[in-house]
């Protein structure tokens, strides 16, 4: 190529973005290719992450933001301009951009966007916790709440995502699994703070994984399970061996609904295999037991069988009263 179609050359802008959920410095080969070669690397946020990490490769950084003319122009001649693009994904610019190339009136640069790391599964988690973390320090309302405080809330959250796996709605499904999981962390977040026996976010997610592992030595060990009983057998043993329990009833909540409550007891008996007689007693309560454990030997979780009976009678008594069955509802109950 002669000096004259070098200088002719539009050039070539390449937009490189990262991900905030990654460690920086972690960039894809390609990424690291294209700044290395690049003739400038511009960065409009001085503050960047990935700055340090660049230039202790060896590669000089600008901190400029230029405006989409200017880009063009510094393209000219062929060369290669890097945009390290901020978090927001540098939407001037490349609206700018957008504008020059529609008008007709400017040779544009080859245009590429460049990915130079990207979330894994679950990274927006980190998200959450970071959201949290603010509200945390600066919110009125949730700076001031304690576990004691927020136990109703965890209780509510429950109920309405079993309606919304009930009631088969997706969306409401996935809003009120994020309602759930908003109540882990918060309750998390508040621990970090507790002045004896702190724990974190991270704590708790290292309990559950090395729980899981351990209680599935099918998926993670030498041991083999290939039908649901069996898994539920090797869960048992497990699960046995590390609560040490001196009865069956250790670790059943005696504060739950009262039908889950007897169906777990009549549940536990069972697979114990231990022949416990129901008390016989005259009352509606020992009906109720009754009634409870044979749904739980039968399969039935005799909760939502009531549920299911308590919505066609909501049913009944909207059509009683001449409202649509799909009309109105209560409001959920939300965190502020």
């Amino acid at each position: 190529m002669n000096a004259t179609s070098s200088e002719q050359a539009p050039g070539r802008i390449v937009l490189l973005t990262t991900s905030h959920r990654v460690a920086p410095g972690l960039l894809s080969w390609p990424a690291w290719q294209a700044v290395r070669a690049a003739d400038r690397v511009l960065c409009a946020d001085g503050a960047h992450p990935q700055l340090p990490y660049l230039r202790e490769a060896g590669i000089p950084v600008d901190e400029a933001a230029p405006a989409a003319e200017e880009l063009v122009d510094a393209c000219a001649g062929g060369r290669t301009v890097v945009v390290v693009a901020t978090g927001e994904g540098e939407p001037a610019l490349t609206d700018g951009l957008a504008r020059l190339a529609g008008s007709g009136r400017v040779r544009m640069p080859d245009l590429e966007l460049l990915p130079a790391s990207y979330d894994l599964p679950g990274a927006r988690l980190l998200d959450l916790v970071q959201v949290m973390d603010r509200i945390r320090a600066e919110c009125p309302w949730s700076s001031q709440q304690t576990h004691k405080g927020l136990a109703k809330y965890g209780i509510e959250e429950a109920y309405e995502l079993v309606e919304a796996i009930e009631e088969g709605d997706r969306d409401e499904l996935r809003e009120e699994l994020g309602d759930v999981l908003l109540q882990v962390v918060f309750h998390a977040r508040i621990a970090e703070e507790h002045p004896d026996e702190p724990f974190s976010i991270d704590d708790v997610a290292a309990g559950i994984v090395a729980k899981l592992i351990h209680r599935h030595p099918h998926v993670f060990g030498d041991e083999t399970a290939t039908t649901p009983e069996e898994v539920k057998e090797h869960w048992l043993r497990t699960k046995a061996v590390e609560k040490q329990r001196e009865s069956v009833t250790d670790g059943i909540p005696l504060g739950q609904p009262g039908l889950a409550l007897a169906a777990k007891l009549g549940s536990r008996v069972r697979t114990a295999g231990l022949q416990v007689p129901l008390p016989q007693a005259e009352g509606l309560g020992y009906e109720l037991l009754a009634l409870a454990v044979r749904a739980e030997a039968a399969g039935v979780d005799p909760e939502a069988a009531l549920r299911a009976a308590a919505r066609a009678y909501r049913d009944a008594i909207k059509e009683t009263e001449g409202l649509s069955r799909s009309g109105g509802g209560e409001p959920h109950g939300q965190v502020p």
